[in-house]
């Protein structure tokens, strides 16, 4: 059944909102600040006691998600919420740890519900005993949600400085930024109108490993970047694209460092669609500085951007240590933000 015929007979508005990705948080009295969290959007709806929970993209995620279904339970029928499903490990969320739930073997998922069980947070309520709630401004819809007994609610607040702090503190816990809502604007269903986010950028000292040639080879179209493991071995983590401006000292660089005996591949593919550049591994001997999003698994969730050489930083110095800090087991955890 598509969202478009959901239980509540098309009274949630959907697609969700969206929010539109600015540098700086908005600074005027009219706005409420959460933290982005970084998990699968989920609307939890609830008619007549059948529980349904969708993705942003129309996708039905409570089959992948079996530990949500006593949810069912709490919210009333012709009831529905936005949210987001999120799973935590050792104080910080694991987005890795969502990926491998969406997996078609159903022992597999009761086993992983399981061990490393997933939460919803809920940071909006829609539809309330039939109600169009989502048609009220945001500042009343909070009230609703803190009053919501026995689900997780993502905390909010009105203070730019507390936003911000959280933009500091909670980097290492694994969210996604900050997100800033108008208190005076209703649910715009598929807009970003009336809803902002910020996201922290990182820094990360990587190897030079390889390039890609643009299709042509007139130009180096993309530095691939590589981290050393404890045992000296060399892991591919992403790559920078190269600007035009910078193609000239970038080849001027790596071309004299071209490995002709290595036949290493990197095993990503070309995300442009415009058919596999050409890949050239490189000795291991130049350092640049990239800034980042977030990691996943054993690379960049996304494209980095090349900020500097680090001609004063040993190769051998770029370690997993770049991008897994070790953590403080007396830092606090995600569990901090519930407990305000």
């Amino acid at each position: 059944m598509g969202v478009g015929q959901t239980l509540l007979h098309g009274i949630v508005p959907f697609p969700p909102m969206e929010a539109e990705l600015v540098r700086e948080l908005p600074e005027d009295d009219g706005w409420q600040y959460e933290p982005k969290w970084d998990g699968f959007r989920g609307v939890l709806e609830n008619a007549g006691g059948e529980l349904a929970l969708w993705s942003r993209k129309e996708r039905p995620l409570l089959r992948y998600f079996p530990e949500l279904r006593p949810l069912g339970e709490l919210l009333p029928p012709r009831s529905a919420l936005d949210g987001e499903i999120v799973i935590a490990r050792d104080g910080a969320l694991d987005f890795d740890a969502m990926q491998m739930r969406l997996h078609p073997a159903e022992s597999r998922i009761r086993r992983l519900s399981g061990e490393i069980p997933a939460e919803y947070v809920v940071f909006d309520v829609l539809v309330w005993n039939g109600k169009a709630v989502w048609q009220e401004p945001l500042e009343e819809r909070r009230t609703r949600v803190e009053a919501l007994s026995g689900f997780r609610v993502s905390p909010a607040t009105r203070s730019l400085d507390d936003a911000r702090g959280w933009l500091d503190r909670f980097e290492a816990l694994g969210l996604d930024g900050v997100v800033a809502k108008r208190l005076a604007s209703p649910y715009l269903p598929g807009s970003r109108d009336g809803m902002a986010k910020v996201k922290e950028h990182k820094s990360a000292d990587c190897v030079v490993i390889g390039f890609r040639w643009k299709g042509d080879r007139s130009a180096v179209a993309t530095l691939l970047l590589g981290l050393f493991r404890d045992d000296g071995g060399l892991d591919y983590v992403g790559s920078a694209a190269v600007a035009a401006r910078s193609q000239a000292d970038v080849a001027r660089r790596v071309l004299p460092l071209v490995d002709e005996a290595s036949d290493r591949r990197f095993s990503e593919p070309n995300r442009w669609g415009t058919g596999e550049l050409e890949e050239v591994g490189v000795r291991p001997e130049l350092v640049v500085e990239v800034r980042y999003d977030k990691v996943q698994g054993h690379r960049f969730r996304h494209g980095t951007k090349l900020l500097r050489w680090r001609e004063d930083k040993d190769p051998r110095d770029c370690t997993w240590r770049e991008l897994r800090p070790p953590r403080d087991p007396d830092a606090a955890g995600v569990e901090e933000l519930f407990d305000g």
